[in-house]
């Protein structure tokens, strides 16, 4: 073992070196699920920012310094409360807002956003064609685009509830298709990973394994 490693000395500092940029510093992320369509679709991996928010002992949960603070409509990975899972989802409500949705609307602070139907298309959903409404929505002058499917039988409405200190609201922008803050509860800011920032290369996986160049370098922000 030991002739092994003289041999292999400066590989193996690479492997070492390699590892803590990837747990601490840049990362990337395959998105595996629907949860964040229409922006991010099952194939794409995401680079993703660690020191965005914090820096922390490589391999843990352990904040060592605050970097920069979370802002609503940031793309997040973060792990999961319920489950210990990496999750990607939108950061959409801060500590200390107060937040609900009504029928799919999200009200924050007493604010309801703004909505405005882009599209109609068609997309697979337990198991079925279902049609899926592609809508702009504006929150605090940040716009993105989220998806429902108004056929899925899903609870459209909760709160007011307001959101802990230290702690977020995420929600998938594929609304009725994700398993977010509305079931795994809000998510600490300790458990933050790191803010997507943009598509690094692109593939259709679900379908004939083509790249999508046109996705190559997207932002996210």
């Amino acid at each position: 073992m030991k002739a092994f490693i003289r041999a292999n000395k400066g590989f193996l500092a690479f492997l070492l070196l390699f590892g803590v940029f990837r747990t601490a510093v840049a990362d990337w992320n395959p998105i595996p699920s629907s949860s964040m369509r229409p922006n991010l679709l099952e194939g794409d991996v995401v680079f993703v920012n660690r020191l965005a928010y914090n820096v922390k002992v490589p391999l843990t949960d352990v904040v060592v310094a605050r970097t920069g603070e979370p802002q609503r409509g940031d793309v997040v990975t973060f792990t999961s409360p319920e489950d210990g899972t990496r999750l990607i989802k939108r950061v959409l409500a801060l500590p200390g807002d107060q937040v609900e949705m009504r029928n799919e609307r999200l009200v924050i602070n007493g604010v309801e956003s703004q909505y405005s139907l882009q599209e109609v298309t068609k997309e697979l959903a337990d198991g079925a064609m279902m049609d899926a409404q592609r809508v702009d929505e504006t929150i605090d002058g940040r716009r993105h685009r989220i998806q429902v499917l108004p056929q899925r039988m899903v609870p459209r409405d909760f709160g007011p509830v307001t959101v802990p200190p230290e702690a977020y609201l995420m929600l998938g922008d594929n609304r009725d298709m994700s398993r977010d803050s509305r079931y795994i509860g809000f998510v600490p800011r300790h458990l933050l990973i790191g803010r997507a920032e943009r598509i690094l290369v692109s593939a259709d996986y679900l379908g004939n394994w083509l790249p999508r160049p046109e996705r190559f370098g997207m932002s996210l922000r």
